[in-house]
C-alpha cells in the first residue's frame, strides 16, 4: 500500500487553532488533508490555513496550504510539499479517502457530525465530544492548568464564552458586531489602535455602524473585509501587549500546546499500528 495513503490524516477545520495542529503534523512528516467550509470566519487570518479557501493558498510559518477542487488531487499536492485543503464542510471525503486518523478541529463547541467509526483513531479538540463514545480521544482547549490534556474518557471543560486574559484584560479584548450586515474593515491585522478607535463599519443596508475598540493595543485579528455578519458575531481581537507585534504572524502558544498533544497521540498510535 502507498505509504501516504496508509498514513493520511484528515483534519476538519483550518482556523488558527486547527492550523497549529495541521502545521505540526505536516512538519512531523505526516500527509495531512484539511477540510473547510465555503466561507471560513477566522479572525487570526495571518496564521490560518483556512485563508486558502479565498486566496487559493496560505503560508503559515513557512508551510504552504493549497486549495484543491477534487479528492484525486490530495496525494499529488502532498507530494509537491504542500498541504491540500478541500472545501468539504460535511466531511464527505472522509468516507471516500478512509484516513489513517481523523481530527475534528472545527471548535464549534458541538459535534457537527464526527463519529468514532470514521477512522481507526479519531481525535476531537474541545467541548462537544465525549471521549470513548463520540471519538477515541478529546483534547482540552481551555486555557489553564489542563490545556492540552489528553482525555480518554469523558469531555473537555464546557465553553465559558469568556476570552482568555492577557495582561489583565479579558472580555474587552474581543470586538463583536453591533448589528447584522456586511463588515468593512478600515484597519488590518498588525495595526496599533487606541481605545475607542474605529476599525471598521457594519453596513446594514440603511446605515453604516462604526465598530470601535474598547482597549488600546495591537489588532491581532480581524474578520475579512466584506464578510456577512450577524449581531454579536466575533469581528476582531486586540492584544494589549504593544511589544508583541510578531504574535500576529505566528502560531499561538495555545495552538502549539494542543498540537503537541495531537502529535503525541498520532505518534503513539502510529508505533502500535506499524508493529
Amino acid at each position: 500500500m502507498n505509504e501516504q495513503k496508509r498514513d493520511l490524516i484528515i483534519v476538519r477545520g483550518a482556523g488558527d487553532i486547527s492550523t497549529g495542529t495541521i502545521h505540526r503534523l505536516f512538519r512531523a512528516g505526516f500527509p495531512v488533508l484539511a477540510l473547510e467550509t465555503q466561507f471560513p470566519s477566522a479572525i487570526r487570518r495571518r496564521v490560518a490555513f483556512s485563508e486558502a479557501v479565498y486566496d487559493g493558498k496560505a503560508v503559515v510559518e513557512g508551510v504552504r496550504a493549497v486549495r484543491i477542487e477534487r479528492m484525486d488531487q490530495v496525494y499529488e499536492t502532498v507530494a509537491s510539499g504542500c498541504i491540500p485543503l478541500l472545501i468539504d464542510p460535511a466531511g464527505e471525503s472522509v468516507h471516500a479517502l478512509r484516513p489513517h486518523i481523523l481530527v475534528d478541529a472545527i471548535l464549534a463547541k458541538k459535534n457537527l457530525g464526527t463519529t468514532m467509526d470514521m477512522a481507526p483513531m479519531t481525535i476531537a479538540l474541545g467541548p462537544g465530544f465525549e471521549a470513548g463514545k463520540d471519538v477515541h480521544y478529546v483534547i482540552e482547549t481551555m486555557r489553564g492548568h489542563d490545556l492540552g490534556r489528553i482525555i480518554e474518557r469523558g469531555c473537555a471543560l464546557p465553553n465559558t464564552g469568556i476570552p482568555g486574559v492577557i495582561k489583565g484584560v479579558g472580555a474587552q479584548r474581543v470586538i463583536h458586531s453591533p448589528a447584522e450586515g456586511t463588515f468593512h474593515m478600515s484597519r488590518d491585522i498588525g495595526s496599533t489602535v487606541e481605545a475607542g478607535e474605529t476599525i471598521g463599519t457594519v453596513e446594514t443596508g440603511r446605515e453604516r455602524i462604526p465598530v470601535c475598540t474598547q482597549i488600546s493595543g495591537i489588532l491581532r485579528g480581524i474578520i475579512r473585509d466584506g464578510y456577512p455578519v450577524t449581531k454579536g458575531f466575533k469581528l476582531a481581537d486586540v492584544d494589549p501587549r504593544l511589544e508583541e507585534l510578531k504574535n500576529c504572524y505566528t502560531i499561538s502558544d495555545k495552538a502549539r500546546c494542543i498540537a503537541g498533544s495531537v502529535l503525541e497521540l498520532v505518534c503513539g498510535w502510529n508505533v502500535c499500528f506499524n508493529r
